[in-house]
């Protein structure tokens, strides 16, 4: 382990506990924990993680489920001098062995894995243990989350940046996280957005409030019961708190809550007129970043509406614009994103498992599509890797599916290209629905939205969620078994 200037994330918390040691720190509904309490517990934790064989910067793979055990396997891991490497409880066997093959932690905890390191699902450290505060630790990454990205085969993002409490910090105040207050944990901790944002929260003094598994009628209960200021979504949530009957909106009682902050996926036009009218212009705060967060984007509920649709402008590193031949493209044509820190600077992340996209003069891209508007402002297109090539013209499957989600029937869709020799692909749409909603009715709709060409020429309806618990679309997996489904169809005519 190499030295690194800055605070260690352990020190930055034990002071907070010996100033306020009974304060809150973590309410879930398995009980509350205090400051001390929760100081205490970690570092047990990191005591016996050491013990079991954890060294100095080596990966932990983390893979419980959301809760605070959660919280305190992932602070224990830094207070051990090692990175967190979160990962869902619910992987598929396969993904999780290749994950933990590319990542060869020194621990596993979360599963009991016969040739691995490992400690199962409720694990203490032993009776005894001291609680004491360990040695000043500071790991060079703070974490290493994994990703599929367009290629399907996991890898890690490997965060150059040490593990301390300053970079958390910052972070905390990109997202408007304020000092000793109280955020609503309503995603998985195993996704980058929910884990940061509660460890940032816990480092500024605040409480986090954790919602194991989330619900729409909670969340705003939680939110009234705990004076909640911060709240962590991403639309998928925000949607299905639209979607909650009219008595149930207007009886609660939101006016604690300073920030809304969503991210992990756009947020549809029509999605984003309800949260500017139920939470306000001053509440509403979109961040649009890739895991490797080269460079990350911001934008309030007033910038929703003097820029429709945009996601912000670069609040961290540079974007630009570019063409198919690598040249930069005027305000308003659509091209690849392309990123960087800045000129010189190197990046924030290195992949193992994997190779970035990179150019010679050290711009990167991870795929995403978009344009940038006369005045700096970023709006996103799609995925590189999904848009359709449609009888020469481009179709970007977000266009569609967003104006498909503005029909109070459809809770969520999924665009995707079905083979056609004809056109190269056919558009296809996979619906979560909540009505009865007919083909030529959702054909009625989309007409009033979108180019004739980029209308779906079939339709399909599925009880099997299309986003993940984080609100990421499935897409290579729907898109995968469709196509399945169309060719088994055509085989049997």
């Amino acid at each position: 382990m190499t030295t690194v200037a800055g605070t260690p994330i352990g020190t930055a918390l034990a002071a907070l506990a010996a100033a306020d040691p009974g304060r809150p720190a973590v309410i879930s509904p398995t009980g509350t924990l205090t400051r001390q309490e929760f100081e205490l517990r970690t570092n047990r934790l990191a005591r016996a993680y050491l013990e079991r064989g954890v060294t100095p910067d080596s990966f932990v793979t983390v893979l419980l489920p959301t809760g605070p055990a959660f919280l305190e396997a992932v602070v224990a891991t830094w207070k051990a001098g090692a990175t967190p490497q979160p990962v869902s409880h619910r992987l598929p066997a396969r993904e999780l062995r290749e994950i933990i093959q590319l990542a060869d932690p020194s621990l596993v905890v979360g599963a009991d894995l016969p040739d691995r390191n490992s400690v199962p699902v409720g694990w203490s450290a032993p009776e005894g243990t001291s609680g004491e505060p360990l040695p000043p630790m500071i790991a060079s990454s703070l974490k290493a989350p994994t990703s599929g990205g367009s290629t399907g085969r996991p890898k890690l993002i490997v965060s150059t940046e040490p593990a301390t409490a300053e970079s958390l910090r910052n972070f905390a105040g990109l997202v408007r996280i304020g000092q000793a207050g109280t955020v609503l944990s309503t995603g998985p901790l195993s996704h980058n957005g929910p884990l940061l944002g509660d460890v940032a929260a816990l480092l500024m003094g605040s409480c986090v409030v954790l919602m194991e598994r989330f619900d729409a009628a909670t969340a705003l209960a939680l939110v009234e019961r705990h004076g909640v200021d911060w709240m962590y979504s991403v639309p998928t949530m925000l949607r299905r708190i639209a979607d909650l009957p009219e008595d149930v909106l207007a009886a609660a009682d939101i006016s604690s809550l300073r920030t809304v902050v969503t991210m992990a996926a756009a947020c549809p036009p029509a999605l984003r007129g309800f949260c500017l009218g139920f939470f306000g212009p001053d509440v509403m705060l979109e961040l649009y970043a890739a895991t490797e967060a080269h460079a990350v984007t911001i934008i309030d509920g007033h910038g929703w509406l003097s820029h429709p649709g945009s996601v912000g402008r670069p609040v961290v590193g540079e974007i630009e614009i570019r063409g198919p031949d690598g040249s930069a493209l005027p305000a308003g044509e659509v091209g690849e994103l392309w990123v960087r820190r800045g000129p010189g600077e190197t990046g924030p992340y290195r992949y193992v498992g994997a190779e970035p996209q990179q150019a010679t003069d050290g711009w990167e891209t991870v795929g995403d599509l978009g344009y940038v508007d006369t005045e700096g402002f970023l709006h996103l297109a799609d995925r590189k890797s999904d848009m359709l090539l449609v009888g020469g013209s481009n179709v970007y499957p977000a266009e569609v599916e967003s104006a498909l989600e503005e029909h109070p029937d459809v809770q969520a869709a999924c665009v995707v290209g079905l083979p056609d020799d004809e056109y190269g692909n056919r558009i296809h749409a996979v619906l979560n629905v909540t009505g009865p909603v007919g083909d030529d009715e959702l054909t009625d709709h989309l007409r009033a939205a979108i180019a004739p060409y980029k209308l779906p020429r079939s339709f399909e309806r599925t009880t099997e969620a299309l986003r993940d618990e984080a609100g990421k679309m499935r897409r290579s997996r729907v898109r995968d078994e469709a196509v399945a489904r169309a060719a088994e169809r055509s085989a049997g005519t």
